[in-house]
């Protein structure tokens, strides 16, 4: 990290075998909840209050604390796993989102945590104390070697104990017993500040949250951990930002990992008085981090590549008895530089089976450091070496310089053991503890002792020296024993023992050598990879075994599968066959084979009887070890060739057999083919064969392994018994890796011992079995027989599927392999695809296989590189996508693809000809159009505009009542209008002067007469032919009076009585404007009131007193008749503007051209304990209409002066979240996220039907085409989002996007560009395509958390849950525009553009 450099140093060049060094750690035992900073109110700590979304009161510091670049005196805490150099907003704003956040945040695990009820405490102070003071000093000692003289002056330190999920109150159910513990400490001494983040092992029960306002979205969020400077100015830029999270696997890994060596503590720098350009994190390895290499920032590495990798208990014992090492691969992130920084950490575990020896403590090394045990094959330079370390600044001194290929310095070697000699002496484990000066917060007053497992606290190492530029020491560290990493894709530097006696160090040119960088994928899933000087090579994990490429579980059973080919001849008989089945099952935990051979017609069958080597190679191979000795597969692997020679005796007969192992198949089954040529000796029918126990000697050479011996053999027919013999040569050929350093001591001599040897054959089956017990180890001399560990005999009682581990004499334990589960003496199959213990990634289905499991693609999907992940079968090329094909423009036709190089092409609507050449069709010359709008042809389409004095799109053209002209004025407009059309015989109206039809009507062409009424209805019988009396038409008569009703007369008959004018005591009935009674009726003007029926009569009961009104339900319909506005009702201006639905309100905001006019926005109407999400606008009526997923209603208002809202729909919802509105035929369409279904219904609410309730898992958005029929939808699937399209009446459904998508959350349909588009709140990006599903194309891909879209003019508008507010977004350029924020700040859900006239669109 640049903070730690020597200043000044030039970042090295991106030599790729820079990439490789290591830095060893010794991989220690998990962080127990005891060795967090001391906490509780005895040491001082205030408790935040209980609740859900707290904040701490502001926390005045004593001294300043440096973040970033600034200084801060104020601390907060809050609930939700974060301190903040401000009080917080609300947790809406923040606690579901990714980095960064809009504050200055130091994040340790923020999540939706509650703490009401008890469930846990979240306790903070501010701390001066030595010890506490001392445990951060050498924390961050250890992590940041550059800063060997950090001595901290305060330190603030806050603890989450037991802290619960935000859990939705649910009836009858309790709330979750998952609860998490961590810390934070912050740590200054006034020009730097340091971060650490402490998780104990079992700390994070809960990895994430779900969001509260999700309604209905199933979606847990990851906690986030990192930090954030906050402070971003608009919405273009942002601060600097450091995130060390962002799957639930990485959040996992918090306390399983570690960047300082022991998993669950972590360590950052976060602020200084000298440019920190970014939060920089601690280098593994204490101060042996001053030898790492700076990698390049193409290549760097990050913490995020370990911290997503799946780590489990199994491949993380910390409290396993034996000692590890880690390697880390440090870098600097690329977006380090700009601000911006997701790390992770690339962790690798080696488990060394020998006991830790010589551990080295330097004479100032301080044994009270928090450090774990040091590995003893860390590389040591000695003070009279070159590599010396100044004992006041801890700073190496440099090797050498560089000249030419060699660099000149020195390594000290190491023995075979990887030991030094002599060893230094022990660590006193007594000194290590800490005694804290104030009673610890734990029961009991337990002392607080920093390693629990009793191992003795490793002192501070030499430093190497930090090179310069070009300048490489590879140091020499034996590669002994198996190794388990922790994440595939990492690998390690290593090179051979055999250095030399002045152990020079050395350079070597890595150009055309083999890497793990780019062939780690040819070791075994089960493997890690490691580089060496000259190339690389794999090694098996822990708990497995073999040659790296292939690598079995150890304990566990195992099994072959091949075929077998023969030409014999049996005495004086050929035989021939091809491909018969061979199947083997091996017992690799007490070293027993059994072989099936099927089908071998006799008499070959019966007289390979003697030849138990076929079978008994596999006993070889999976042999039964004995302590130093392996077997044949931990050194050849899935992959050799056995040659064996046998000669009968004393015939001297002789046959060839070959064995081919071609790897392991995906099961794991070992997949092998033998072919047997020769003469073999005839053995008569019903004779069987026995064979003694026997031992062979096997010699080892460079990847070849040979023995020669001589068996004798009885074949026995009831007292028949013959001995015979044969002489047998065995060759057995491998690939070894020659980059590993040479094995030292391994045997060139074994032994292999092969007990209760059978070999059968049943007629009835045609089966021929072999079955050997086998056990491999060094040559035994004559001797008196010693105990035995029944682990190295196979007598122990062991479950065929377990390991078994040797103790002291004969004693030993039984841990089931790898796979299965129990106590080692019964094991069972663990079904890693029930319990998600699997790594098949998407698109892939996992299948349990006893002891291990299995991925398969979906159809249409491939294996990745990775055999696990599933990545969608690359297509064949398409002339259509890649631009061969000879079709018109796109504008113009459209390319159909046929497979492989075939296509055809199609003119689009709008264009005719062959589809290599269109030209445009006039579609006004075939009068589309409404007789009263205008036509305007353009290329490949054409415009609808209706005439002054009419509204509608075009197409649908009605008379503006608005308008000055009279009826019969706008009739004779319109007539006048298509009279110019050829062949048109339209009738004109007769007006008179003041715009009134004429009551005689008689059409100019026809000579047809006849009256109309004053609205120029045609009356009934009045029409004459041509030619005769034109009718006689009178004025029309005057309308008729509405009789009085009863409650009217009765009203009327009392004023009378009253004379005219009642007193305030006299009763007058009240009728409403229809003449019916009013349900509230009240003497005069005094309070004593009652309820009517229709006819006017006291509902009994109702009568009240004064004071009070009693409620009465009207008994007859409404009359049509406005109300009066209501006072939270505010109608819009006439314009372009945007609605927006907001919680229980719907908002204005009006457009100048494109622009938002933020001062200007206004709540439009408020709906007190409504949640609306969806909203669409009808053009035609001025309607404005949305969903309420609170109500479980659909509802409506006008935008005139005065509207009430009126609901439509009230029943069958359960969560109607998209709404859209086609205005030409007058119908809606929604979503039901609940309901699974698309419905629709006419605009009043009737004729509902259900469109679409199948194969639909959560819809969301939708959009209708109404020019051209077509409804689109989305359905936010997890395992499967899509958009969907189909008519309008639920025919032609089809998937029209379900590729790169995520969370396609709002949907839009622009008719003037004729483009489909969406935002995605999973992907962030917002994508269009044509309605066809072609030409998909990315407008932009940096959105925050879109929610819904709409299109207007050359701009899209979004809601935005991230931001809280409403974003724009340019068509062309893909840029931010603007955003509007509302004052309250909630989520915004749906949004649509109100025209001040309906859209034309185009076809």
């Amino acid at each position: 990290m640049e903070g730690d450099r020597v200043a000044g140093r030039p970042v090295l060049s991106p030599l790729p075998v820079l990439l490789l060094l290591p830095l060893l750690l010794s991989r220690a035992a998990a962080l127990h909840p005891d060795e967090l900073f001391p906490y509780g109110e005895s040491w001082g700590d205030q408790l935040l209050q209980e609740g859900d979304d707290e904040s701490s009161a502001v926390v005045k510091l004593a001294n300043p604390l440096h973040f970033y670049e600034a200084r801060f005196s104020n601390l907060y805490v809050g609930t939700n796993g974060i301190i903040s150099t401000q009080d917080f907003p609300r947790e809406t704003q923040y606690v579901d989102y990714d980095f960064p956040t809009d504050f200055p945040a130091i994040a340790p695990f923020l999540a939706d945590i509650d703490t009401s009820h008890g469930r846990g405490r979240v306790l903070y102070r501010e701390d001066t104390s030595p010890a506490v003071l001392g445990l951060a000093a050498r924390y961050v000692r250890a992590g940041f070697p550059r800063s060997a003289h950090f001595t901290p002056t305060h330190a603030f330190l806050a603890t989450w104990e037991q802290v619960g999920a935000y859990e939705e109150v649910k009836r009858g159910a309790l709330p979750s017993g998952e609860l998490n513990t961590f810390q934070a400490v912050l740590a200054s001494d006034g020009s730097d500040s340091y971060a650490l983040f402490l998780y104990p092992a079992n700390g994070l029960q809960f990895l994430g949250t779900r969001p509260k306002e999700s309604y209905n979205v199933q979606l847990q969020l990851p906690a986030r951990v990192g930090f954030c400077r906050g402070e971003a100015d608009d919405l273009k830029s942002e601060g600097p930002y450091f995130s060390l999270t962002s799957t639930e696997q990485s959040v996992k890994n918090l306390y399983q990992l570690s960047n300082l060596g022991i998993p669950g503590v972590w360590a950052f720098h976060i602020g200084s008085t000298s440019l920190l350009d970014n939060v920089r994190p601690a280098a593994v390895g204490g101060h042996l981090s001053t030898a790492r290499s700076s990698v390049p920032l193409g290549r760097s590495f990050s913490h995020a590549t370990a911290l997503e990798s799946d780590y489990n208990e199994d491949n993380l014992d910390y409290y396993d008895v034996n000692e590890e090492e880690a390697e880390y691969l440090p870098g600097e992130p690329e977006e380090a530089l700009n601000g911006h920084s997701s790390i992770d950490v690339s962790f690798q575990s080696k488990v060394d089976t020998k006991p830790l020896e010589g551990r080295i403590s330097p004479p100032d090394s301080d044994l009270s450091s928090p450090l774990h045990p040091t590995p003893t094959y860390w590389p040591f330079y000695p003070e009279t070496e070159s590599a010396t370390l100044d004992p006041h600044t801890k700073e190496g001194t440099s090797l050498g310089e560089v000249e030419g290929p060699d660099l000149k310095g020195q390594v000290e070697s190491w023995d075979e053991r990887g030991t030094r000699s002599p060893a230094p002496p022990e660590v006193d484990r007594d000194s290590l503890a800490p005694s804290w000066e104030t009673p610890p917060p734990y029961p009991e007053n337990r002392s607080i002792q920093p390693y629990p497992d009793g191992g003795p606290v490793p002192s501070e190492m030499d430093v190497p020296p930090a090179h310069p530029e070009e300048e490489i020491v590879l140091r020499n560290y034996p590669a002994s024993g198996h190794t388990t990493p922790l994440s595939r894709g990492t690998y390690e530097v290593g090179l051979e023992d055999n250095i030399g006696s002045n152990t020079e160090v050395f350079t070597y040119n890595a150009a055309n050598k083999e890497t793990c960088e780019h062939n780690h994928r040819q070791c075994s899933w089960h493997a890690f990879c490691t580089d060496y000087a000259t190339g690389f090579c794999c090694h098996c994990q822990s708990k497995f075994y073999g040659n790296g490429k292939h690598c079995l579980p150890e304990g566990a059973p195992h099994r072959v599968n091949g075929k077998v080919s023969g030409h014999l001849r049996v005495g004086h008989t050929p035989v021939h066959f091809t491909d018969v089945d061979l199947h083997a099952y091996v017992v690799g935990n007490d070293g027993r084979a059994y072989t099936a051979i099927s089908h071998i017609p006799q008499p070959a069958a019966q007289a390979l009887l003697p030849l138990t080597p076929i079978g008994g190679l596999f006993g070889w191979l999976f042999a039964l070890e004995k302590p130093g000795s392996e077997n044949g597969f931990s050194l050849a692997g899935a992959a050799f060739t056995h040659d064996m020679e046998v000669t009968f005796y004393p015939g001297e007969e002789r046959v060839h057999i070959t064995q081919t192992a071609e790897g392991l198949d995906p099961e794991n089954y070992l997949s092998i083919k033998t072919n047997i040529q020769g003469q073999v000796p005839y053995i008569p029918a019903n004779f069987t064969a026995h064979i003694s126990p026997y031992k062979e000697l096997y010699h080892y050479s460079d990847s070849t392994v040979t023995t020669t011996s001589s068996r004798d053999y009885s074949l026995t027919f009831g007292a028949i018994n013959q001995t015979w013999s044969y002489r047998i040569h065995q060759n057995i050929t491998y690939q070894v890796c020659r980059h590993a350093p040479r094995r030292p001591a391994f045997p060139t001599t074994q032994q292999l011992s092969v007990d209760r040897v059978f070999a059968l054959y049943n007629d009835e089956e045609r089966v021929l079995r072999f079955a050997v017990t086998n056990q491999i180890g060094p040559v035994e001399e004559d001797s008196d027989p010693t105990p035995v560990n029944p682990c190295y005999d196979g007598s122990h009682m062991c479950d065929t599927t377990a390991r078994c581990h040797p103790g002291t004499g004969v004693d030993y334990t039984c841990e089931c392999a790898s796979g299965y589960q129990g106590d080692g003496r019964n094991c069972v199959d663990e079904n890693e695809c029930a319990t998600g213990f699997h790594r098949c990634g998407p698109n892939s289905v996992c299948i349990n296989l006893p002891g291990t499991y299995r991925c398969e693609c979906r159809s249409g999907y491939e294996f990745a590189d990775d055999r696990h992940t599933c990545i969608l079968i690359t297509p064949p090329p398409n002339p259509c996508e890649d631009g061969s094909h000879t079709c018109a423009p796109a504008g113009q036709a459209r390319c159909v693809h046929h497979g492989g190089s075939a296509f055809s092409c199609a003119c689009l609507p709008g264009y005719a000809g062959d589809g290599h050449q269109c030209t445009d069709i006039d579609e006004c010359s075939e009068n589309r159009c409404h007789p009263a709008a205008t036509c305007y042809n353009t290329p490949g389409s054409f415009s609808c505009r209706c005439q002054p004095g009419y509204y509608g799109d075009g197409f649908q053209c009605i008379p503006d009542s608005t308008s000055s002209l009279t009826p019969c004025e706008e009739q004779q407009r319109h007539a006048q209008a298509q009279y110019a059309h050829p062949g048109a015989r339209f009738h004109i109206p007769q007006c008179d002067e003041q715009g009134n039809f004429l009551p005689l009507q008689c059409h100019g062409s026809t000579g047809f007469c006849w009256c109309v009424d004053p609205d120029g209805h045609e009356v009934p019988g009045t029409q004459t032919p041509p030619g005769s009396t034109p009718p006689h038409c009178g004025p029309p008569p005057e309308p008729t009076q509405r009789p009085p009703t009863i409650c009217e007369r009765w009203r009327e008959n009392l004023l009378e009585h009253y004379g005219g004018t009642p007193r305030d005591d006299q009763y007058v009935p009240q009728c409403d404007d229809l003449g019916h009674f009013t349900p509230l009726q009240c003497h005069g003007k005094s309070d004593f009131c009652w309820c009517v029926d229709k006819d006017g009569r006291e509902v009994q009961g109702t009568r009240s007193q004064p004071g009070t009104t009693p409620a009465c339900i009207p008994t007859v319909a409404p009359p049509m008749v406005r109300p009066t506005p209501r006072p939270d009702v505010t109608p819009p201006s006439v314009g372009t503007f945007l609605l927006y639905t907001q919680g229980q309100q719907i908002g204005y905001l009006p457009l100048n051209g494109t622009r938002l006019q933020k001062d200007a926005a206004k709540t439009l109407l408020s709906l007190h304990g409504s949640i609306i999400v969806g909203i669409d606008y009808d053009c035609r009526e001025r309607m404005v209409y949305w969903t309420d997923v609170a109500g479980r209603t659909i509802s409506r208002a006008s935008l005139e002066l005065g509207a009430e809202p009126e609901t439509i729909v009230n029943s069958g919802l359960i969560s109607p979240e998209g709404l859209a509105i086609d205005h030409i035929r007058r119908t809606m369409y929604w979503t039901d996220s609940v309901m699974d279904k698309i419905e629709s219904a006419l605009l009043d609410g009737s004729e509902r039907k259900v469109l679409f309730h199948t194969d639909l898992v959560n819809p969301r958005a939708i959009a209708v085409d109404p020019i051209r029929g077509n409804l689109y939808w989305t359905d936010w699937n997890r395992e499967a989002p899509k958009i969907e399209t189909s008519s309008l009446d639920g025919e032609n459904r089809r998937i029209l996007i379900n590729t790169d998508i995520g969370l396609p959350n709002g949907l839009t349909f622009d008719p003037f560009s004729k483009l489909l588009c969406w935002a995605d709140a999973g992907t962030k990006k917002l994508e269009c395509t044509l309605p066809d599903g072609t030409g998909r194309r990315v407008i932009h891909n940096n959105l925050k958390y879109p929610f819904s879209i709409v299109s207007y003019a050359d701009h899209f508008y979004h809601t935005d849950w991230r931001r809280d507010g409403v974003v724009s977004v340019n068509k062309h350029s893909g840029q931010f525009t603007d955003e509007y924020l509302p004052e309250q700040r909630s989520h915004l859900y749906g949004i649509t553009a109100v025209y001040p006239y309906c859209p034309t669109g185009r076809k």
